[in-house]
C-alpha cells in the first residue's frame, strides 16, 4: 500500500514537473499579453487614466465600425461558403468509390501545405484583371463574350472570400471526413433496405451524426477569419479593412490603446463562437444522460 502511495506521488511529481515548462511558457507568451492588452485597451494614451474612450472610439469611428462589421460579415460568408462547399466534397469523398472520388482524396489538403503568402501572390497572378485569366479569354473571338474576362477579384469582397474558401475548405473537409467515417455503412444500408431516400437518409442519418464535426469546423473557420492579416492586406480593399489589417495600421500609427482595444475585440468576437460551439456540445451530453 505504501509503494502504490508511493509511486502515485512520484507519477504526479513526474507530471507537473513535465507540465510546468509548457505552463510558464503558456503564462509568459499567451495569457500576460493578454491581461497586458486588456489593461491597456482602458487607458488613457496620454494620461494612462482609467477610460472606456478606446472602445467608445471603435464603434463610433466611421473607419473602426465599419471594419468591425466588414471583418464580422466576411467570416460568416466564408464560413457558410466554406462548410456548404466541404461537406458536399466529405460525402463525395465518403460515398463515392470512383477514381476521381480517390484522386481528390489524395490531393484536397495540398492548398494547406502551401504558404499563405505564397498562395496569396501565386492567386493573385491568376485572378487579377490583367492575370491568367484574363490572357486566356484574349484567345477567345472578340465577339464572344468571354473575350478579355476581367474577373473583378482583386481589392475587394469577393477576392477575400475566394481565398478564405481556398484556405478553410480542405480543413473543414478534413474534419467532415472524419466524422462520416464513423458512420456504418450497415446502418445506410439498412434504411435504403427499408425504402428511405437519399434525403431521408442525409436528415435523419447522416446529417445528426455529423452536425457536431461541422460545427467545430465551422468554429475553427470563424475564428481563423476574425483574425486574419495576409489575405485581406494583400487583397482586400483599402475601405472598409477587415480588423487584422486595422489592428496592423494603429500598432504603426503608434496608437497602441486603440490597437489593444481592437485586439481585444477579435478575441471577444472569436470568444463568441467558441461559447456557442461549447453551450450546444453540453446541451447535448445533458440530453444523453437524461
Amino acid at each position: 500500500m505504501k509503494t502504490t502511495k508511493k509511486s502515485n506521488w512520484k507519477t504526479t511529481l513526474f507530471i507537473i514537473g513535465a507540465l510546468t515548462p509548457a505552463m510558464l511558457v503558456s503564462l509568459g507568451l499567451v495569457v500576460y499579453p493578454m491581461i497586458n492588452q486588456v489593461i491597456r485597451s482602458f487607458k488613457d494614451p496620454k494620461s494612462g487614466a482609467f477610460t472606456f474612450d478606446n472602445y467608445v472610439y471603435l464603434f463610433t469611428n466611421k473607419l473602426s465600425s465599419n471594419a468591425i462589421w466588414y471583418t464580422v460579415v466576411v467570416s460568416i460568408l466564408t464560413v457558410l461558403l466554406s462548410i456548404a462547399i466541404a461537406y458536399l466534397l466529405a460525402m463525395f469523398l465518403r460515398f463515392s468509390n470512383s477514381k476521381i472520388s480517390k484522386t481528390i482524396g489524395n490531393l484536397y489538403l495540398i492548398p494547406r501545405f502551401i504558404p499563405s503568402l505564397v498562395a496569396v501572390y501565386a492567386m493573385k497572378t491568376i485572378i487579377a484583371d490583367s492575370g491568367l485569366l484574363n490572357r486566356i479569354s484574349l484567345l477567345f473571338p472578340e465577339n464572344s463574350p468571354l473575350y478579355n474576362y476581367k474577373p473583378g477579384m482583386l481589392y475587394n469582397m469577393k477576392g477575400i472570400l475566394f481565398m478564405n474558401c481556398w484556405f478553410n475548405i480542405p480543413f473543414a473537409t478534413m474534419i467532415i471526413v472524419a466524422a462520416l467515417a464513423g458512420i456504418s455503412e450497415s446502418v445506410v444500408e439498412s434504411a435504403q433496405d427499408v425504402g428511405a431516400g437519399k434525403l431521408l437518409i442525409f436528415f435523419k442519418i447522416i446529417l445528426p451524426l455529423s452536425y457536431k464535426d461541422v460545427l467545430i469546423a465551422a468554429t475553427f473557420v470563424f475564428m481563423s477569419n476574425i483574425s486574419s492579416f495576409t489575405t485581406p492586406y494583400l487583397i482586400g480593399a483599402n475601405f472598409p479593412q477587415m480588423l487584422g489589417v486595422y489592428l496592423r495600421k494603429q500598432f504603426g500609427n503608434g496608437k497602441y490603446e486603440i490597437a489593444a482595444a481592437t485586439s481585444v475585440v477579435i478575441f471577444v468576437l472569436c470568444s463568441i463562437s467558441a461559447i456557442v460551439y461549447l453551450y450546444t456540445n453540453m446541451k447535448e451530453q445533458a440530453w444523453e444522460e437524461n
